[in-house]
């Protein structure tokens, strides 16, 4: 059984605490989307406006994570991987463990590392000496023949 990031929300807990919620479409054979339904019970289960079932969870479990249900009944990602990387950069500490981190969490997220040439801004880079120098000249417009 597989979920897919579908969007994330902000809301209070209970104890009136700021919240991130992410939101899961969920896709499997029937037997799993019906163990689902089962697992989430009727007050907690919940459909896309698409008929697709949705799992609520607040922690991020990357795009597109395995889900499993416990012997207990909870829906949960697999987070094998995330332990993985996290034992691997304890493992190695320092400048090494960093990175590893960094690469790891790039990949399980599915997102982009920032450019660390670039700043917040998103500033366009400023166009080399020697692009300066291959830049073509305008030409002078011609004059009207009489």
């Amino acid at each position: 059984m597989k979920g897919h990031f579908l969007r994330s929300y902000r809301k209070l807990s209970k104890n009136g605490q700021p919240l991130t919620v992410f939101v899961y479409t969920v896709s499997g054979s029937d037997d799993e989307l019906e163990q689902f339904q089962d697992a989430q019970g009727a007050d907690n289960y919940r459909e896309s406006d698409d008929g697709e079932p949705l799992w609520f969870t607040t922690r991020v479990a990357g795009p597109n994570p395995t889900l499993l249900i416990t012997a207990k009944g909870a829906v949960v990602a697999d987070m094998s991987a995330f332990d993985k990387a996290h034992s691997l950069a304890q493992q190695y500490g320092g400048s090494l463990g960093s990175e590893l981190a960094k690469q790891a969490a790039t990949l399980l997220t599915g997102s982009r590392p920032p450019d660390e040439n670039q700043d917040s801004a998103e500033k366009p880079a400023k166009p080399s000496k020697k692009a300066k120098a291959e830049k073509p000249k305008a030409e002078k417009p011609e004059e009207p023949k009489e």
